[in-house]
């Protein structure tokens, strides 16, 4: 008696396709095959209208999200699909949650579950109980297959013999080890990245300093021809993966990463490559070959990139940025721990600040202060320590001068002999083809010359850079140099002398810093790399003091010009004066009007001197009826009293002092423009 019915054959069949892994998609073909023959044998059976459901290819049956599978299960639910045709139970599913789910929606709408073996009926016990048992030897396959991989590559990689990939710069030895790749050019480009790093301390200058010089890096590319190494522009993540890959400092690790699973909407999701701190690492075996760098400095560098993330909580100092603070990511609050942040100013000034609300309702912080005093204060303390090491940082400075720009030429060169041996293996190419077979011969020679084009630009490149190379250091240089090792405050606040190099230096030297404020005063704790620790006194600025004071004299010659001209007036005077603000700024009238607001000085009014019967030059010279000069002739002989605040300020007159008989008869009488004698007064007719 056949199991399919009329009803059955009345509905469409589904045809279930499944392969787990995107490689068994690309190297399994014939499983894929037969899955698709199942349709066929759908139509063997009497059912016309066959429904091929293929998207789950690549996505395993163990309980992830299957959007195909979900759309079968709503076929069933529907009461749409007549029956299901997989190439086997594993097929359908991994798990005994998705495997049941269908035996329950088939039992109840009726639907047959066929398979190459055999056509069953979830409604008949004898084949519900074969299903129930197809699916759990599936589920078990699947634990047993997985178990017995996991334990093998445990195994060999507790050897050190387990290498999924190479990393670029290795390759595989006779005996399966790893060794450094032969190609000169490849090694000396990744030893330049490491070397740079020392100097430079941060990934993404790194690659910056890279892209400006012109310097490529090599990359592992996967193609038709297996594994090729390209060379191109270097990229943050490549640079990334080089400096935090253990293989590189001679290490092999196995299980850096790892599989973290969890439910969501019902459904696991797999999340794969998360990272693993290393003391969870499943294998970590020291000096296993040949690396680039030491372990030790594989840990420093993992160092100075974890505590360049900036945001990444208190513990981090951050990156090196170019702001003010000399001390950002150094200090740490001694009240409550947390690092405390820069607020900036302006280009030279900062304040240090920290997150604690000591009383919200005001705003008020746990400690705030300004970086002047401090940073002196700890830049110092720092030279002070490193004084010793100057005249070797000299000696240094002058063996790297004859290195520098040598690091671009070296790869260049490095570049230039590959593409001789490109164009000559083109070259040879091109002379073994038949020049009669032009399909080939053409394809040959444009390589042939697309060879040749790159070494004769490489040659150029090399050209200019040797003629670029920086010249011997002269002997007043020399000297120069070695005097500034002895004077270190001079070379601390020389011009040329970066924020960034000077953070680095202090960064180089110290691990934190503790601050205490407490009655005016910062009490600091020096904490140096190698364990030591300093303690140092600052004097706080009060409320509203900074460096930019104006003096005492040029306040008061303010305070007297505001009671005889306005603002806009007053500006010209102390320019023309040469006096300059605290900043070293000219005087605006936007200045003045702050100035004297932050020195409490009244403004000018208008009518203000007519008040105090003061007169002004043009306002004495109208009331005596004579010109300007005529009363400025009268104030040089002693004869009228004026006062003048300063050289260019205007002469101040009092009213009474021209109501004076000397005054008129002076007007009266007349004199001279010049004191000399002969020189008389012409009388018009």
């Amino acid at each position: 008696m056949t199991k399919i019915t009329a009803d059955h054959l009345a509905r469409s069949a589904y045809v279930y396709i499944r392969q787990s892994t995107p490689d068994q998609l690309a190297n399994n073909p014939e499983s894929r095959r037969r899955q698709y023959a199942l349709k066929t044998r759908a139509r063997a059976l009497g059912w016309e209208n066959v429904v091929v459901i293929d998207d789950d290819l690549g996505r395993s049956g163990g309980g992830t999200a299957r959007p195909g599978f979900e759309r079968l299960l709503a076929a069933i639910g529907s009461g749409g699909a007549g029956a299901v045709f997989a190439l086997e139970a594993s097929r359908l599913a991994r798990n005994g949650r998705d495997w049941h789910t269908l035996l329950e929606f088939c039992a109840l709408v009726g639907s047959l579950i066929i398979d190459e073996d055999g056509i069953y009926d979830p409604r008949l016990v004898n084949d519900r109980l074969l299903l129930g048992m197809k699916g759990t030897f599936s589920e078990l396959e699947l634990s047993t297959l997985r178990q017995r991989s996991q334990e093998a590559l445990r195994l060999k990689a507790a050897r050190g013999e387990l290498h999924t990939t190479v990393a670029i710069g290795y390759r595989r030895g006779a005996d399966d080890r790893l060794e450094q790749d032969p190609d000169r050019r490849i090694r000396e480009a990744l030893s330049l990245v490491f070397h740079k790093f020392r100097e430079i301390g941060s990934v993404r200058q790194l690659v910056l300093w890279l892209g400006q010089e012109g310097i490529d890096l090599p990359t592992a590319v996967h193609g038709p021809q297996g594994w090729t190494v390209r060379w191109g522009a270097p990229r943050y993540h490549a640079v990334h993966r080089l400096l935090t890959n253990p293989v590189y400092a001679g290490a092999y690790v196995f299980g850096r990463t790892a599989t973290r699973t969890r439910v969501e909407d019902g459904r696991k999701v797999v999340t794969h490559g998360v990272a693993r701190r290393r003391e969870d690492w499943a294998v970590l075996i020291r000096d296993h070959h040949d690396g680039y760098i030491s372990w030790t400095e594989y840990d420093r560098n993992q160092t100075i990139i974890a505590n360049n993330a900036n945001m990444k909580g208190t513990m981090v100092a951050g990156a090196v940025r170019n702001g003010s603070g000399l001390l950002v990511g150094l200090l740490r609050c001694g009240c409550c721990g947390r690092k405390l942040k820069v607020l900036h100013h302006s280009r030279r000034d900062a304040r240090y600040v920290c997150a604690t609300h000591v009383d919200p309702s005001t705003e008020k912080r746990c400690t705030v202060f300004s970086n002047m005093r401090i940073d002196a204060a700890v830049s110092a303390e720092v030279l002070r320590a490193i004084a010793p090491l100057a005249l070797e940082a000299a000696l240094q400075l002058i063996s790297d001068r004859k290195q520098a720009g040598s690091e671009r030429l070296r790869q260049s060169e490095l570049a230039l002999d590959q593409a001789r041996y490109e164009a000559a293996h083109a070259r040879r190419q091109y002379d073994a083809v038949d020049p009669d077979n032009r399909l080939v011969a053409g394809e040959l020679e444009r390589r042939w010359n697309d060879c040749l084009a790159a070494v004769a630009r490489l040659e150029d490149q090399v050209r200019s850079l040797r003629s670029e190379q920086p010249s011997a250091l002269s002997e007043d240089e020399r000297t120069m140099l070695m005097a500034l090792a002895d004077d270190m405050p001079a070379l601390w606040n020389h011009p040329a002398a970066s924020v960034e190099t000077r953070k680095r230096i202090l960064r180089t030297v110290l691990n934190e810093i503790v601050v205490t404020a407490e009655a005016g005063r910062l009490h600091l704790v020096l904490h140096w790399q190698g364990g030591d620790h300093t303690r140092l006194e600052v004097v706080k600025n009060r409320s509203g003091q900074n460096r930019y004071k104006t003096d005492v004299a040029t306040e008061q010659l303010v305070r007297e010009l505001a009671r005889l001209l306005p603002d806009h007036s007053i500006a010209p005077v102390l320019n023309r004066l040469g006096i300059r603000s605290a900043r070293g700024q000219t005087w605006t009238q936007l200045r003045v009007r702050n100035f004297r607001g932050a020195h409490r000085i009244p403004v000018y009014r208008e009518g203000e001197r007519a008040e105090r019967h003061e007169l002004i030059l043009r306002e004495a010279a109208s009331w005596l009826g004579v010109n300007r000069m005529t009363v400025v002739r009268l104030i040089r002989d002693g004869l009228l009293p004026a006062r003048q605040v300063c050289a260019g300020a205007p002469y101040v007159i009092c009213e009474d002092d021209l109501a004076r008989p000397a005054i008129r008869q002076a007007i009266a009488k007349g004199r001279p423009v010049s004191a000399d004698a002969r020189q008389q007064t012409l009388s018009f007719q």
